[in-house]
């Protein structure tokens, strides 16, 4: 969407915007971890073919399986890439011991394992919307062997 007082602002105030996620983060990190576990926008793809989004590895799984007809809507894609990313981060964070959300200075999130390795997963899940691969599954499968 094209809003160019909003466009013009973002251009004079790009620090505001990356530590914003920061910063809500260092004060609520259970409320930011929340709104990170949405993804509404993957969920009603996967619900409108019958998959429930359950917070599980097999959900993973079977979101492998889709076949990927966001591909065909550009506007889209990206978008959903970023909430498959959220996905699977917020199924890393809730089954596997010792990982936890992360915010990088330039305010992306990632996840971080108990082992201090850092997962891009919003990156992950853009190259899966985009490309299929890696799959989510296989990202997680790595993570909880960390």
């Amino acid at each position: 969407m094209n809003i160019p007082f909003l466009d013009k602002w973002r251009k004079r105030h790009p620090a505001r915007r990356d530590q914003a996620l920061g910063a809500a983060f260092e004060d609520d990190p259970a409320g930011v971890a929340e709104l990170l576990s949405e993804c509404e926008l993957l969920r009603s793809h996967a619900a409108a073919v019958g998959l429930e989004l359950d917070d599980t590895p097999a959900s993973l799984a079977a979101l492998d399986q889709l076949l990927p007809l966001w591909r065909d809507d550009p506007e889209a894609l990206p978008w959903l890439g970023n909430d498959a990313g959220l996905y699977l981060g917020t199924v890393v964070v809730r089954t596997v011991p010792g990982a936890a959300w992360h915010v990088w200075p330039g305010g992306s999130p990632v996840v971080r394992l108990a082992s201090g390795r850092e997962i891009p997963v919003v990156e992950a899940g853009l190259d899966w919307a985009v490309q299929g691969v890696p799959e989510l599954s296989q990202i997680y499968a790595e993570a909880a062997e960390a």
